[in-house]
C-alpha cells in the first residue's frame, strides 16, 4: 500500500516510487466520489464536450450574396453586437452564387457545432423549386434560428425613364414589342415570380434581366443600365430618397414606412396581389437545441439595439424576431406558394 510519501509499503519490498502529483491525487479523489455516487466515469468527458463550453472559438456568419445587399447589411449590422455578447471574434463571409444556394450549402454541410450560420434571402424558398440539385436538402439540412424580418418589394424606373407611375409602366410595357427590360437580384429571385405573376394579372409584356447580388442591381440601377427595376424597399429606398429612382408602386398590402409616399398597387387599382421579401438566419442541422436557443436570443438582442432598428426598420423591413419554430413554418409556406407559380409560368434557373 502507498504511504503518505509515496513509498510501497510490505514485506520484503523497498523499491521507491515517484511521489504523486497534486494534479493525479485530485483527479483520483474526484474519480472515487464518482464511484461512490454511482455515476460513470464518462461524465468527466461528457462534461467538457457540453455546449456550456460554447463559443469556443470565431462564429462564421455567411451571407450567400454580394457586398451591399440586404443580406451583407443585414450580417455587418448584428456583427459588432454579437462579438461582443459572445465574446468572440463574429466574422462575415460573402459566399454568393447559384441564387444564395451557394453559401446557404456551405453551412448546410458545416459540423453543427455552433460556429456556422446563414443570413438567408426570399430566394431560400424559392430554389428549391428552381434548382433540383443543389446538392442539399432545404428542409432536413439546415435548422431554423430565427425569422427576421419581413419587407414589401417596391418597383422603380431610372429618373431618366418616362414611367413615373405604374399606369405608365403598363403603358410603356405594352407599347413595346419585346416588353419592357426590368432587373431583379436573380434569376428565380421573388422579384422576378412577383413580376410574371402580377405581369400575367394585368396583361403587360416584360424581359427579365437577371443580376448577382442587390448591389450589382442597385449600381446599375441608378446609372439608368437596366430601365425598371423590383427589389426590396430595404435595397432601393436610399436610391429613391436621393432622387436617382423613381418609384412606381410597393407590393405590400398597405404603404411601406421606408416610403410612405410610395401608392401600393391596390392604390392603382391592382387587387388581390401581395408579394413580401424576407431574411432569416439558419444552422447546420443538428445543432444543438441550446446553442440555437442562445443564438436566437443573442440576435434578438443584437436587432433591438436602437441604432441597429433605426437602420433596418428605415431600410423598410419589419422586424420579426421570431423563435426557431416559426421560421420553420414560414419557409414550408413560401416553398409551396412560389413552387406553384413556378410550375404555372414554366420558370427555370437562369431564364
Amino acid at each position: 500500500m502507498l504511504n503518505m510519501t509515496g513509498r510501497c509499503s510490505g514485506a520484503g519490498n523497498t523499491t521507491r516510487r515517484q511521489p504523486m502529483n497534486r494534479l493525479a491525487m485530485r483527479m483520483a479523489i474526484a474519480l472515487g466520489v464518482l464511484g461512490l455516487l454511482g455515476e460513470p466515469m464518462t461524465v468527466v468527458a461528457q462534461v467538457a464536450g457540453t455546449p456550456s463550453a460554447w463559443p469556443n472559438r470565431p462564429i462564421r456568419l455567411v451571407s450567400p450574396f454580394p457586398p451591399g445587399g440586404t443580406t451583407d447589411q443585414l450580417a455587418r449590422l448584428v456583427q459588432p453586437a454579437l462579438s461582443q455578447s459572445l465574446g468572440v471574434p463574429v466574422v462575415v463571409e460573402n459566399r454568393s452564387g447559384g441564387n444564395g444556394s451557394i453559401g446557404t450549402g456551405i453551412v448546410a454541410k458545416a459540423p453543427p457545432d455552433g460556429n456556422s450560420y446563414v443570413v438567408v434571402f426570399d430566394t431560400h424558398a424559392t430554389n428549391p423549386s428552381l434548382i433540383p440539385n443543389m446538392g442539399f436538402d432545404t428542409r432536413t439540412e439546415l435548422a431554423p434560428v430565427m425569422l427576421v424580418a419581413t419587407g414589401a418589394m417596391v418597383i422603380v424606373a431610372h429618373k431618366s425613364q418616362p414611367q413615373k407611375s405604374f399606369a405608365d409602366l403598363l403603358k410603356s410595357a405594352r407599347a413595346s414589342s419585346s416588353g419592357l427590360a426590368y432587373g431583379t437580384i436573380g434569376s428565380g429571385s421573388l422579384a422576378q415570380l412577383a413580376m410574371t405573376s402580377l405581369g400575367a394579372q394585368v396583361g403587360f409584356p416584360m424581359t427579365h434581366v437577371p443580376y448577382k447580388g442587390g448591389g450589382p442591381l442597385a449600381t446599375d440601377a441608378v446609372a439608368g443600365h437596366v430601365p425598371v427595376a423590383m427589389a426590396t424597399t430595404a435595397l432601393l429606398s436610399p436610391h429613391v430618397k436621393s432622387g436617382a429612382l423613381v418609384p412606381l408602386a410597393v407590393t405590400s398590402a398597405q404603404r411601406d414606412p421606408a416610403l410612405p409616399e410610395v401608392p401600393t398597387l391596390a392604390e392603382q387599382g391592382v387587387t388581390g396581389f401581395e408579394a413580401l421579401a424576407w431574411w432569416g438566419v439558419f444552422a447546420p442541422a443538428g445543432t444543438p437545441a441550446d446553442i440555437i436557443a442562445r443564438m436566437n436570443r443573442e440576435l434578438a438582442s443584437a436587432l433591438s439595439e436602437p441604432a441597429v432598428r433605426t437602420r433596418l426598420t428605415g431600410l423598410g423591413m419589419s422586424l420579426r424576431l421570431s423563435q426557431p419554430a416559426e421560421l420553420g413554418s414560414f419557409v414550408d409556406s413560401q416553398i409551396e406558394r412560389w413552387a406553384k407559380v413556378i410550375r404555372e409560368f414554366g420558370i427555370r434557373a437562369g431564364d
